[in-house]
């Protein structure tokens, strides 16, 4: 195995999935596993969420969609985002549950010829897709007259659940409108991971958190899943004055010792945290934390340690936590955006770890 590997513990995605779940009174959980499972690994975590009690999956895209079938999985899938009527047929080979926010969609799907269960989105204030909350009498008179498509869930998608109180309440009001248009007897869904933390209450039929199941935010309890780790490919110790990485941007400033690892940009690491980013390896189990010096190439890193290691000494490049230097959180933050994205950037090429109870239950790449 390459000497570079993403580890995924599944005990700390349980632990999250349980929280999110009990912060909105138990309700069902349609857990998401678009972008690879925001870069952990869409199948195996998915398997583990269906073996945890999730109601189904969550996907972006119908190649996603495939990935699952393939791998076996045969649960409910739904595919978020407004369907393009182009794929519908996809979606029946497929056996998706489609988010419908177009009546060009519902036609699309209907005029296959075969009952298809499907999700109606609407829109009520993110802005991007669904129908809009007053259409809901005319949407509702428009769909009885299809008669493959079954409309068995009604959703929307918080837009600032975070931080803005009055707009998540105003489109928790436009909501109502769309059930009380409706009637009782649909799977209604609404929360984000956001939404489910702190309008848990409108959990309603299941909660559809995605960045929560994977721990990147910070002071709620909830566990980073993943590390990344490698190998020295070289340590070797550089006199003063020595040049490190591309345009040279760290010197050494006395006699030092540097680690060459395995990893770069191409496996996710932004180039932007050079000279500010950490690593961290665990000599007589203390935590040492090393600094990344130089730029960050494509394929490697440079570290500057406290002295020399073996090429068997193991790295966290990533940390399983918050730190502000080595966590995907931190890196985030270093570089200005959210843990999201670093997150659905770490590299089909890294190979993934799967473990529960510290034991190894599977392994991809």
């Amino acid at each position: 195995m390459r000497p570079a590997w993403l580890e995924i513990n599944l005990d700390a995605l349980a632990h999250n999935y349980n929280l999110l779940r009990s912060r909105a009174g138990n309700t069902q959980v349609i857990g998401v596993v678009k972008a690879n499972a925001y870069g952990h690994g869409a199948v195996e975590v998915g398997k583990e969420l269906l073996r945890l009690g999730a109601w189904g999956l969550a996907v972006a895209t119908t190649d996603e969609a495939r990935e699952l079938r393939k791998a076996g999985i045969v649960a409910r899938i739904l595919l978020m985002g407004s369907l393009h009527p182009q794929q519908a047929r996809e979606v029946v080979e497929l056996d998706l549950i489609p988010s419908i926010s177009t009546l060009e969609s519902a036609e699309a799907l209907n005029a296959l010829g075969k009952p298809v269960t499907v999700h109606l989105e609407f829109d009520t204030g993110m802005g991007r897709v669904g129908f809009q909350p007053e259409e809901a009498p005319q949407v509702k008179e428009h769909l009885v007259r299809y008669e493959n498509l079954l409309v068995q869930g009604i959703y929307s998608h918080f837009a600032d659940a975070e931080e803005d109180v009055l707009w998540t309440k105003e489109q928790i009001a436009h909501f109502k409108q769309v059930q009380q248009v409706f009637g009782p007897g649909y799977f209604y869904h609404l929360c984000n991971t956001a939404g489910t933390f702190n309008f848990g209450e409108y959990g309603l039929s299941a909660v559809r958190p995605g960045i929560g199941l994977y721990g990147l935010l910070p002071h709620l309890g909830l566990k980073p899943i993943a590390r990344l780790l490698a190998k020295p490919t070289q340590v070797k110790e550089l006199p003063p004055g020595r040049r490190i990485g591309y345009s040279g941007l760290y010197t050494t400033q006395g006699r030092e010792w540097i680690a060459t690892l395995p990893v770069g940009y191409a496996d996710g690491i932004p180039r932007l945290v050079f000279n500010r980013a950490t690593v961290r390896y665990y000599p007589d189990d203390q935590p040492c934390t090393c600094p990344v010096v130089g730029r960050v190439s494509m394929d490697q890193i440079t570290v500057k340690l406290p002295g020399p290691v073996g090429l068997e000494q193991v790295f966290e490049v990533v940390t399983p936590d918050f730190d502000p230097t080595s966590s995907l959180w931190g890196w985030a933050e270093l570089t200005g955006t959210v843990s999201y994205e670093p997150a659905v950037r770490l590299a089909a090429r890294l190979p993934r770890v799967y473990l529960r109870d510290g034991t190894e239950v599977a392994r991809v790449g």
